[in-house]
Parts: structure tokens; C-alpha cells; sequence
């Protein structure tokens, strides 16, 4: 395996240790269950299209325990990496995997590289003061939200398989003193890279230059194969796209209303691919200080956030890069940065006039002011009446443009309902028809383009919950009903309309939270 070329740490014994120095890795084996595990989702087009495996396999009793990490793999080499990290704005020191191994990387029938993780497979030199496991609560969460995250078209870590076991493990849920047992689970996560903007925080803040310059040739050649340029010159190649594909990435998030609940500089990846989905939620009534995260006491990761904090944690990925970049070149680390406002505007917009049915191609200067003004006047109406926001979208996208500009607003709509307790909603929408009648655009056309670009169905945290719930209960029929659902979220499905997936949030749901307990 070509990753464990990198520094690895010299100790062979797995125990916890404050700090593991000069090292990218740890080589350490997953800890086995005491009780047997059992597969209980898996996402086939994962296994079958990224890992070349018959979704079939998911039957064999080797495999199941492969995926729980009870089983090592002659030949392979798990391994635990070393990273640090700023939390909430503070420099954290050391972090690294605590409960996640690394499998190894594979190659797959198209030439694509996935490295392959373990999350919840036991203690690491890294654990700290965690026990190395993840909940099924949690677990849940993670493998439903990255596939859903993928179907709709954003740049994520996938989930390939779900697996559960009796094992008790401790949990103080809302740090309250109230520990409670809950149920053992692991998800085998794939992503282009595990490796995160604290992979190379850890060695520069410790002055390990030599190794972050092994490891920064090592991501060039084989995370970035496509830069040609090597030492400085591809150091801030390599620096251009993670910002370029960062600042894209969140965009992204902001198009479908979803926040990452703890952005800190260890959850942001190298490959410009979501990661670490611990607290997470998509908007229900749209707020813009919307924070998914019930230990975010200051709300330095809400929604509207995420974009200025994407460039925080980017320039301190920078600094970490000075100390192996000339330093008559650190300016255009600078220069770089300074473009990433406007390739996440530009994003932006492109994303949210496809959400409109607008012109993504049309940047005259006019149009674009046109629609920068029409997609913010809508937020806010829709944020003065806490109005639903992927509703909201979906309504406008099944409605006729007579029926919008006369007001006619079903009950059944009831996100764009809910905007008509506002006077802004009614400019919105006049502006809106003047706008697709300057386009000359067909009305059935613009209906088809936006309900191809506004989910019908999204992972709400109440829809989660009853997954969750059932999934305690040993009934996992619902998570694997979200799985198939989510694959085409676009697309009315009779089922999870009679769920009441596409409703109203119940009274109860507001009443939800996530921590960083998991």
C-alpha cells in the first residue's frame, strides 16, 4: 500500500499518547466487537460502481466482519493519521483519528483511486479521552446524509456500507451528566482522501518540516495527478483548487440549505469533498443564523457563516504551506485566497438561477444584477415568514407562472404559502414573471428545470429521527427505505408522500437537537 510510505509512527503498541511526533500515521488494527455484527445497509451503487463488488456480497459472514474492522485483510496495513486542528477558532494541538481506520486505498475498473475508512472501529493513539467507538444514532446520520448528499450533486465522502452490534456503549448525549448505553456501529466511508487541512497544521505548527514536505509531494502526485508543476510551483497549484473547490463545495451546501455543524479545520478536506458528518442539518422555516449544532453556543458555524469560515480555515491552511514555499512566493498564497469570495459567489448564483429556472450562462452585467436581486429577495422573504426552504423552491417549481403572479397558492404549497404572510413575496414574484418573460422561456420547461434542481424530499432531522428510532428498535426497513428514497430526490415517490416526507415538519421536530455526542 503506497500510503503507508509516509512517516509512520515508530510504537507498534496501540495506546493513547498526547503526542505522536514526526508522524502521518499510525499503524494500529481496528478493535473487535464482542458481540456479532450484523450488515444493515449498504449503498449497492458504492459497492458496485466505486469498490467493483456484486452488491451480493453483503451475505458473506467474512465480509460483514471486514466492514466492522473485526477482520483484518492478509497483506493490509490499517492505519490511524495524525492530524491537529483549530476548533472553534482555537488551536487544538494534536487530534488525529480517534475512532477511524484506515483500510487502504483501492484502485478500481476505471482508474479511480478511493481511500477506504473505517469510522467507529476502535481505539487509536489518537482516541484521547474517547473509547473509539460510534453510536448507531450517529452512524445512521452520517451513512444516510453522505448518500444524500451525493444524489444531490454535492461534493461528499460516500457511504458504502452500515453495520450494528450489541455492544453497549456509553453515551452523555447533551453533556449532562444523564450517560445512557446505546448500540455500537460502524460506517465504511470512501473518499478521494482522508487527509484534511489539519494533516498538514499538525506537522507545521510543530515545526516538522520535513515530513509536511513529504507529505505535500505525497497529495500532489497522487490526490492532484493532474498538476504537473512540482516543489512551490505545485504547492500553490495545489492550494489555487482547494480554495477554487472549497469555496464550490460550500456553495453547494448553501443551494440545498444544509450546514456543517463543526467546520473546524480537521473536518475540512483536502479534496474539497464533505466530511465528518457529525452535527449536521438541512433548513426547515429559513433562517440564515440557523446552527445545526446544539454546542455552537455562539453560532460561529450557522448557516450563513459557512462560506466566511470556508475561507478562514483556507488561510490557515496557507500558513501551514509557508514554511515549504519560498518565501519570496508566500504573496501569491495571498493572491490566491483573495479569489475565493468570488469563485463562491459566482457559484452561487450559477446554483441558485438553476434553482430559479434563470440563465446560469447569461453574465451581462444587467442579468446577473437582476438575478442576485431576485434570489436575495426571496430569502428574505422567505425568512421574514419562516418560510420552508426546500418547500419553498419545490412549490415554485410545480406552480404555472399565472397561477404564481395571481397569487393562486395552494394549501398543498405550503412553503410558498407561507411567504404570502409577506408583502415582499408578492414583488418577488412580479419581478420574477417580468424576468422569465425577458428570458422567453417556456413555462413548462422552466417547471421541469427547476424540479430537476429542487429536491422534493431532503434528510430533515425529524425524518432521521424516525429512522433512528425504528433502527433502536432492531427495524432497520426505514433507513433503508431513506437509502432508496434518496437516490432520486427529485422524484415524487407515493410512499414518502404518505410518510409525509414532502409536509410539514411536525410540532415535535423543532423541538430536535444534535451535539457533537456520537
Amino acid at each position: 500500500p503506497i500510503l503507508s510510505t509516509l512517516p509512520l509512527d515508530p510504537e507498534t503498541n496501540n495506546f493513547v499518547r498526547r503526542s505522536v511526533p514526526k508522524s502521518v500515521f499510525s499503524a494500529c488494527n481496528p478493535t473487535p466487537f464482542k458481540t456479532k455484527p450484523k450488515l444493515v445497509a449498504a449503498s449497492d451503487s458504492v459497492l458496485r460502481e466505486m469498490l467493483d463488488m456484486d452488491p451480493e456480497i453483503g451475505d458473506d459472514e467474512e465480509f460483514v466482519n471486514w466492514v466492522t474492522g473485526n477482520k483484518v485483510l492478509e497483506g493490509s496495513i490499517p492505519m490511524a493519521h495524525r492530524y491537529g486542528g483549530y476548533q472553534f477558532g482555537y488551536w487544538a494541538e494534536q487530534l488525529g483519528d480517534g475512532r477511524a481506520h484506515l483500510l487502504g486505498e483501492y484502485i478500481n475498473a476505471r482508474g479511480e483511486r478511493w481511500e477506504l475508512q473505517l469510522k467507529g472501529s476502535g481505539r487509536t493513539p489518537y482516541s484521547r479521552f474517547g473509547d473509539g467507538r460510534a453510536v448507531l444514532r450517529s452512524s445512521v446520520r452520517e451513512f444516510l446524509c453522505s448518500e444524500a448528499m451525493y444524489h444531490l450533486g454535492v461534493p461528499t465522502s460516500r457511504a458504502a456500507t452500515l453495520t450494528v452490534t450489541d455492544d453497549p456503549i456509553p453515551r452523555d448525549m447533551f453533556y449532562n451528566g444523564r450517560v445512557k448505553n446505546e448500540r455500537g456501529a460502524v460506517v465504511l466511508r470512501i473518499a478521494p482522501t482522508w487527509f484534511r487541512i489539519g494533516s498538514f497544521e499538525i506537522l507545521a505548527m510543530n515545526k516538522e518540516y520535513d515530513e509536511l514536505k513529504i507529505l505535500a509531494d505525497f497529495i500532489l502526485k497522487h490526490v492532484f495527478p493532474h498538476i504537473k508543476e512540482t516543489a512551490d510551483d505545485g504547492y500553490l497549484a495545489m492550494f489555487a483548487e482547494v480554495c477554487e473547490k472549497t469555496a464550490h463545495m460550500i456553495a453547494h451546501w448553501q443551494s440545498v440549505g444544509w450546514a456543517h455543524g463543526v467546520m473546524n479545520t480537521d473536518n475540512m478536506s483536502i479534496a474539497s469533498v464533505t466530511i465528518d458528518y457529525g452535527p449536521f442539518g438541512f433548513v426547515d422555516a429559513y433562517d440564515p443564523n440557523f446552527t445545526p449544532n446544539h454546542s455552537d453556543d455562539m453560532g460561529r458555524y450557522d448557516l450563513e457563516n459557512q462560506g466566511n469560515i470556508g475561507l478562514w480555515n483556507l488561510d490557515k491552511f496557507a500558513r501551514a504551506l509557508t514554511p515549504i514555499i519560498e518565501s519570496s512566493k508566500h504573496k501569491q498564497l495571498v493572491d490566491i485566497l483573495k479569489g475565493y469570495s468570488k469563485h463562491y459567489q459566482d457559484k452561487y448564483l450559477h446554483l441558485f438561477r438553476l434553482k430559479l429556472g434563470l440563465d446560469p450562462k447569461d453574465l451581462s452585467e444587467d442579468a446577473v444584477h437582476k438575478d442576485e436581486e431576485l434570489i436575495q429577495n426571496l430569502l428574505q422573504a422567505m425568512e421574514v415568514t419562516k418560510a420552508d426552504f426546500t418547500q419553498t423552491f419545490r412549490d415554485l417549481s410545480e406552480l404555472s407562472l399565472d397561477d404564481l403572479t395571481a397569487l393562486d397558492i395552494p394549501d398543498t404549497a405550503w412553503g410558498l404559502k407561507q411567504c404570502t404572510k409577506s408583502t415582499k413575496i408578492k414583488d418577488f414574484l412580479k419581478a420574477y414573471a417580468e424576468r422569465m418573460e425577458e428570458m422567453k422561456m417556456n413555462d413548462c420547461e422552466r417547471m421541469e428545470s427547476m424540479q430537476n434542481n429542487n429536491p422534493r424530499y431532503i434528510l430533515r432531522n425529524w425524518i432521521a429521527q424516525e429512522a433512528i428510532q425504528r433502527a433502536e428498535e432492531d427495524d432497520f426497513s426505514e433507513v433503508q427505505f431513506l437509502l432508496q428514497l434518496f437516490q432520486n430526490p427529485y422524484k415524487l415517490n407515493k410512499t414518502a408522500e404518505a410518510k409525509g416526507y414532502a409536509s410539514p415538519p411536525p410540532d415535535w421536530a423543532s423541538k430536535l437537537a444534535v451535539s457533537c455526542s456520537s
